[in-house]
C-alpha cells in the first residue's frame, strides 16, 4: 500500500510552489487532494495535472484569510470525500520589504491576516471536522523566519514565529484526540516568492545561496516529502513538533 491509501488530505496555497508539490506528493501516495487557493487558474490547472496522470482531486477557489471561505474548503472536502486525515496549511505571503518603521499598516494586516490568521482559521475548521472523526494530521508551514530574525520582513517573521506558537498550543490541546499538529520550517527553497524576493538579481540569489550551508536552494518536493511523513503513520509520536527542512540554515 501507498502511504496515504484511502485518506483525503487539504492542501492551501496548493497552487505553486511548496503546496502544488505537496498536492502532487499525496496524490501520489494514494490520497484524495482538495486544494484550495486565491489563483483559481493556477489551482485548477493543479488539479487537472493530478486528475490526469496521479489520482483524484477537487479545487476550491477560496481566501484563507476569510472565515466563509475557509468554511466552505472544509464543507466541499466532507461534501465530496466525507471525511478529512490531512491537512497542510500552507497558504502565506511574504508582504512588502521595509524596515519595521517602515512597514504600512496595510502590509501589516494583510500579511498577518493570511499568513497566521489564515493558519488558525483553517486550523478551527479542520479541527472541528477531525474531533468528529477521532484522527486526524495538521502540518503548519512556518518557515526559518519562524525561528530566527530576518531584517525587513518584520510582519512575515512576526507571521511565522506565531504559526510555531499556534502549532505547539494546539497539539497539545488536542494530543489524546487522536489528533497530531505538527510545522515545517523551509529554509531557502526554489519558488516564485524566492524569485519575487529577489526579483531576478543574481546577486542577490547568490547572497541568499551563500547562506545555506548545503550552498544550494531547496526544492519544493523536498518540502512536500517532510510534510508526508509528518502526516504518515511513521510519525505517529510525533506532535508538537516543527521540522526544519533547511540544508542546516538554522544550525549555523
Amino acid at each position: 500500500m501507498r502511504s496515504m491509501d484511502d485518506k483525503v488530505a487539504l492542501v492551501t496555497g496548493g497552487s505553486s510552489g511548496i503546496g502544488k508539490a505537496a498536492a502532487i506528493a499525496f496524490a501520489r501516495e494514494g490520497a484524495k487532494v482538495v486544494i484550495a487557493d486565491i489563483q483559481a487558474d493556477k489551482g485548477m490547472e493543479t488539479s487537472r495535472m493530478i486528475n490526469k496522470s496521479y489520482g483524484v482531486s477537487i479545487f476550491v477557489k477560496a481566501d484563507v484569510s476569510r472565515q466563509k471561505d475557509v468554511e466552505k474548503i472544509i464543507k466541499r472536502t466532507v461534501e465530496t470525500y466525507g471525511r478529512l486525515d490531512c491537512a497542510f496549511n500552507n497558504a502565506g505571503i511574504e508582504g512588502e520589504q521595509a524596515a519595521t518603521a517602515d512597514c504600512t499598516v496595510e502590509n501589516w494586516d494583510r500579511v498577518m491576516n493570511i499568513n497566521l490568521r489564515g493558519v488558525w482559521l483553517c486550523m478551527k475548521y479542520e479541527l472541528i471536522q477531525m474531533i468528529k472523526q477521532k484522527v486526524g494530521s495538521i502540518v503548519n508551514t512556518s518557515s526559518v523566519a519562524g525561528r530566527v530574525g530576518f531584517e525587513n520582513i518584520s510582519p512575515y517573521t512576526a507571521s511565522k514565529h506565531g504559526i510555531l506558537g499556534l502549532t505547539k498550543a494546539a497539539a497539545l490541546e488536542y494530543a489524546t484526540s487522536g489528533i497530531r499538529i505538527n510545522a515545517v520550517c523551509p529554509g531557502v527553497i526554489q519558488t516564485e516568492m524566492i524569485d519575487r524576493f529577489t526579483g531576478g538579481d543574481k546577486e542577490k540569489e547568490y547572497q541568499l545561496i551563500a547562506k545555506e550551508p548545503m550552498r544550494r536552494m531547496g526544492t519544493p518536493e523536498e518540502v512536500a516529502e517532510a510534510v508526508l511523513w509528518l502526516c504518515s503513520k511513521a510519525a505517529s509520536f510525533v506532535t508538537g513538533h516543527s521540522l526544519n527542512v533547511d540544508g542546516g540554515f538554522v544550525a549555523q
